[in-house]
């Protein structure tokens, strides 16, 4: 393993990972921005979350885990590791007073909508770069492996991640009024790639195993779950019409299976 594929390596997981950015720029080309289209953005980001959640991560990490245990108990850590990440991201929700949870949904009379767009933003987010650090780790030990491999991965996730800057940006522009903080916020949520590539790379290249990769790639499927079920979708319902939100869905579904079926 030379330095040279060491740092091609890395690069390739930064321009998969800052794609993000790309997305936001798009969104924020736009002059005026509407609720249609912020309801459409956050149904299309919850699409996106629960398609690589069920069809790419799940299956990912039930391979790893049979592969070790076998396939009836190797299915049993799977399920227990998914509801592990509902329950973890579900006490966080119970943990934080209610009048600061941004996945409590409250009456229109009683929260101030500006805020809560902001907070839906933050979340999706957070919930990208939790998505994002296994892809990291994916994408950076796939080039050190072969770049026939890596390269085309590389394309997907940067194609993938692009709609889910635009999510984060939309609803953190709608808030703010400030291009400058949609912008970083969503190029933020792409930093967490290249930063799974370097634990991979200073921590777990010697520690990691298939048994670890399968547990957390379940686990972040349900969280992302989770996020897209209890929060994407009740706020996009509520600035938006109901349609329109599960068209979002769908569109996110159709871009991501269909992005993942062009590199297969």
């Amino acid at each position: 393993m030379t330095e040279y594929n060491i740092l091609l390596a890395f690069i390739l997981t930064a321009i998969a990972g800052l794609s993000t950015g790309i997305g936001s720029l798009i969104a924020l080309m736009a002059k005026h921005t509407n609720t249609k289209f912020l309801c459409a953005s956050l149904g299309f980001s919850a699409g996106i979350m629960l398609y690589v959640s069920f069809m790419e991560m799940m299956p990912q990490g039930k391979e790893e885990l049979v592969t070790v245990f076998g396939e009836k108990s190797g299915t049993l850590y799977l399920i227990l590791a998914f509801f592990a990440g509902i329950a973890f991201i579900n006490l966080i929700d119970f943990l934080i007073p209610e009048s600061l949870n941004p996945h409590e949904i409250h009456g229109v009379e009683e929260m101030d909508k500006k805020k809560s767009l902001k907070r839906t933003g933050i979340v999706v987010a957070m919930s990208i770069a939790i998505h994002n650090f296994p892809e990291g780790i994916a994408t950076f030990t796939s080039a050190l492996g072969s770049l026939d491999v890596a390269i085309p991965i590389t394309i997907a996730i940067a194609i993938h991640n692009i709609p889910e800057g635009i999510a984060v940006a939309v609803p953190i522009y709608h808030a703010t009024g400030s291009r400058k903080k949609a912008f970083w916020y969503s190029f933020a949520s792409g930093l967490a790639e290249p930063v799974g590539a370097l634990i991979a790379y200073l921590f777990l290249m010697e520690f990691w195993t298939p048994m670890m990769n399968g547990l957390i790639l379940a686990a972040v499927s349900g969280i992302m779950v989770f996020i897209s079920l209890d929060e994407l979708l009740p706020s996009a319902e509520k600035y938006g019409k109901h349609h329109i939100s599960i068209m979002g869905l769908v569109a996110g579904m159709a871009v991501m299976a269909f992005s993942l079926y062009m590199f297969v």
